[in-house]
């Protein structure tokens, strides 16, 4: 197979068996004899083993951020989970690429690394460092899934193969070490001492950025032309008596709680609480009946029920709205939650998961567990509060774009340095930062 190096603003894509897409981005230009050669960029290599939406918008991000660094990524259609997650290695086991030299590998968390580098002794000492978006050990449980622990133990062993462990969130860090701590609990032998302590000592804490375009009070002040055509001359329900307009927006499954949904619309509905609604995100085959029920007994405040076709569209979706709610079960960073809030959205969000490292005790209703309605109730009244006294905007700077591009630059470079990755402080709050 042929590779072209492209420059960063045409990325190609190359169809390959097995749905892989091979990406190549660096320099495209003319050598000429007469002028000094350039520095060779650094050349990484980014896995991608299940290419879902949240992963493929990071990679592509981190690609266009990252302009001294030579990308080159191998990524993986997300479906057939289970065989992704445990068969990646031996589908690209004779991947070109894999034979090529590398200053560094950056993989997903759905990567078998330890296996990769058991097939291709070449990389064995080539730096790695795994980005995990999420990990195995803390997904609710549902009658769908496998009892299984071959998911988990791909995490385990990759956190232990590479150099450095990103994780998105302090949360995604903790419910990793917990649940490798339950795992060998189970295990009848043969646990190795240090284990959790290796991985924790290499492990940092580094989100997905947020898109700086998101963030409209900024763009209003630096490019209001620009602004405007975005977002449009600002929401006409923000005034006076017109409805509150809350956006939900999430994955249409049972892990982002819609039956929770349904019973909070419900109560508000009981209060008599003046609002719209508007539910964003991605739907597939089997649509969870609560979402059904919602289209139905809520057609009078529905002004959009489901997936939004571009970014621009889903942004200005989220920059006319008033509040965001999220009822997940399982964030392990809430990045939905975050580019609302940077549209201009007051976050109400439930005490679990990933949002009490997110968001001050205001904006946090209670995890009621089981106790569907209980929840549902301190929701609604959160929600109702805002018609009458909105909550000023929580302040989420600290994850755009353009906070994080040079913490992601300055890790790149010691990890290819192979140097011990440094403490760079995100926030004052040292959950929220790297740990000590």
């Amino acid at each position: 197979m042929h590779y072209e190096r492209v420059t960063r603003s045409c990325l190609q894509h190359l169809p390959s068996r097995a749905d892989v897409l091979i990406e190549v981005a660096g320099d495209h230009s003319l050598s000429r004899p007469h002028f000094r050669a350039q520095p060779q960029k650094p050349r990484v290599l980014l896995l991608s083993a299940y290419d879902a939406g949240s992963h493929r918008n990071w990679r592509e991000q981190l690609v266009l951020s990252q302009p001294e660094f030579e990308w080159h990524v191998l990524s993986l259609s997300p479906r057939f989970f289970r065989w992704r997650i445990r068969g990646n290695a031996l589908t690209w086991l004779n991947e070109p690429l894999l034979k090529e030299h590398w200053d560094l590998l950056l993989v997903t968390s759905m990567v078998d690394l330890a296996s990769i580098r058991g097939f291709h002794p070449n990389l064995a000492h080539t730096p790695a460092l795994l980005y995990m978006h999420e990990n195995q050990f803390a997904y609710p449980a549902s009658d769908e899934q496998h009892n299984s622990v071959d998911p988990q133990m791909v995490n385990l062993y990759s956190a232990i193969a590479a150099e450095g462990v990103l994780f998105n969130s302090d949360w995604n860090r903790r419910s990793f070490f917990d649940g490798v701590e339950k795992l060998f609990q189970r295990l009848p032998d043969g646990i190795p001492e240090g284990a959790l302590e290796l991985i924790a000592a290499k492990s940092r804490v580094l989100p997905v950025p947020v898109d700086d375009r998101v963030f409209r009070q900024e763009a209003e002040r630096e490019n209001p032309e620009a602004a405007e055509r975005l977002w449009g001359n600002g929401p006409e329900f923000r005034s006076g008596l017109s409805p509150l307009r809350i956006v939900w927006a999430a994955r249409w499954e049972y892990d982002k709680g819609p039956d929770r949904l349904l019973a909070i619309l419900q109560e508000l509905e009981r209060r008599t609480v003046n609002f719209q609604v508007c539910i964003l995100g991605e739907s597939f085959r089997k649509v969870p009946e609560a979402l059904t029920t919602i289209q139905h007994q809520f057609a009078h405040r529905l002004v959009q029920f489901g997936y939004a076709p571009s970014r621009t569209e889903y942004y200005q979706w989220l920059g006319s709205a008033d509040v965001i709610l999220s009822t997940a079960l399982h964030e392990f960073q809430g990045l939905a939650v975050l580019e609302a809030v940077a549209a201009g959205c007051v976050p109400i969000v439930p005490g679990r998961e990933v949002y009490p490292e997110l968001f001050p005790p205001e904006y946090v209703y209670p995890d009621c567990g089981d106790d569907i309605p209980a929840e549902a109730a301190y929701a609604a009244a959160l929600i109702e509060r805002q018609t009458v006294q909105r909550l000023a905007l929580p302040d989420v700077q600290r994850f755009s774009r353009d906070a994080l591009t040079p913490i992601y630059k300055a890790l790149l470079l010691d990890a290819i340095d192979n140097r011990v990755m440094k403490t760079y402080s995100l926030h004052p709050r040292s959950h929220m930062g790297y740990p000590d």
